[in-house]
């Protein structure tokens, strides 16, 4: 059975690497000692190595280890064998060529199907999605395949913006971007705001986090949905 924590952000204004949601985290991965962390999003370019040893700093304040992907000899092997399993923010091109390259798509997906706790932020949310079509990232790289993980049938558009009525800037807002999408794609895009995350349990998919988020389907008005709220019928 599915259980995955797909959070819009790791970090919130004010506080340190995954501080807001640690507390949630720790009832999450209650019954896994160690995480393996994919480090392959590499935020402003970081090394997998920094980028692993930030995560497992963050980690040591609910008492877990962190041992990224890289240092495996075997990525799939470290897939199959994982008590939990963590994918980080930073550019989800980049990650996708790199979850293509080494060939773990499938493996991450029978992992989560058989109930391997998985969290994603940013980027690792992406790609938790139907494809990674609604990013905000740059194409810096070209994955063989727009197709994501799949674990919800829908998109996400983590860190999701509202318009700034104040604002100066005319060019395209999160809304203006995802009703383009629309316009090429039918599945339901969920407009994450920073700090939410979606607790998905089996089937179930609930909204947590102290905010609203945006839900946009195909040939509909973009509606809000409250914290707490199990999205049904997105498909």
């Amino acid at each position: 059975m599915k259980n995955v924590i797909i959070a819009s952000t790791s970090t919130v204004h004010g506080s340190g690497y995954l501080d807001y949601i640690l507390e949630e985290l720790e009832v999450f991965f209650k019954n896994a000692s160690n995480i393996l962390f994919i480090p392959y999003a590499r935020p402003s370019g970081i090394s997998h190595t920094d980028y692993t040893q930030k995560v497992a700093e963050a980690f040591a304040k609910i008492n877990k280890t962190v041992k990224g992907i890289n240092e495996f000899e075997n990525p799939i092997e470290a897939v199959n064998q994982a008590q939990a399993i963590f994918i980080g923010g930073g550019n989800t091109f980049v990650l996708t060529y790199q979850l293509y390259k080494n060939n773990l798509i499938e493996p991450l997906q029978k992992a989560i199907k058989n109930g391997t706790p998985y969290l994603g932020t940013s980027a690792g949310s992406n790609v938790c999605g139907l494809t990674i079509k609604t990013t905000n990232d740059m194409p810096i790289v070209y994955p063989p395949s727009f197709n994501a993980l799949a674990i919800v049938p829908f998109n996400i558009n983590p860190h999701y913006l509202d318009p700034d009525s104040t604002s100066t800037h005319k060019g395209e807002t999160r809304e203006t971007r995802i009703n383009e999408f629309h316009h090429f794609n039918t599945q339901p895009v969920i407009g994450l705001r920073e700090g939410s995350w979606l607790h998905v349990n089996g089937h179930s998919v609930i909204l947590k986090g102290p905010l609203k988020a945006r839900i946009f389907e195909y040939n509909k008005p973009p509606y809000e949905i409250e914290t707490g709220t199990e999205l049904k019928g997105l498909n």
